[in-house]
C-alpha cells in the first residue's frame, strides 16, 4: 500500500471514532433530557391531582377549598402518584393556597438536578434547579 492510502485508512478510522464519541455524548445528553421531561411531567401531572383534589367538597372527600390535607391524600395514592422510571415524588409546604411537590432523579441515574412545581388554586409553576 502506499502512503496515501495509509493516511486515507488512518483519516477515516479517526473520523469514525469521534463520531462514535459525539453520538454516545448526544445519547447521554438526549436521555437527561428525557428523564428531564418525565419528572416535569408527573409534577404536573399531581400538580393537576392537588388542583382537583383542592377544588373537591370536604363531602366528596375533597379539600374543600384548601391545600391542607393533600399530602396525606398523596401518600395514599402513592403507588399511583409516587414514583416513575426515572424518579420519585414528594409533597411539601401545604397552605390553604398552595402546595410545592419535588422531583428527585433516581440515584442511580446520577443527576443533580430537582424539579420543583409550586401549585396555587389557578397556576402551576415549574423549576429545574
Amino acid at each position: 500500500m502506499g502512503q496515501q492510502q495509509l493516511l486515507l485508512i488512518v483519516l477515516g478510522v479517526i473520523l469514525v471514532g469521534v463520531a462514535v464519541v459525539l453520538g454516545i455524548n448526544y445519547f447521554a445528553v438526549g436521555a437527561e433530557e428525557g428523564a428531564k421531561d418525565e419528572l416535569v411531567a408527573h409534577n404536573l401531572t399531581v400538580g393537576a391531582n392537588a388542583q382537583q383534589w383542592f377544588k373537591k367538597p370536604l363531602a366528596m372527600g375533597g379539600g374543600g377549598n384548601t391545600f391542607v390535607g393533600f399530602n396525606a391524600h398523596f401518600t395514599v395514592n402513592l403507588i399511583r402518584l409516587g414514583a416513575s422510571t426515572n424518579g420519585t415524588y414528594t409533597t411539601a409546604g401545604e397552605t390553604l393556597t398552595g402546595i410545592v411537590i419535588t422531583g428527585l432523579p433516581n440515584l442511580n441515574l446520577g443527576y443533580t438536578w430537582t424539579v420543583v412545581t409550586t401549585v396555587t388554586v389557578d397556576d402551576m409553576v415549574t423549576v429545574i434547579n
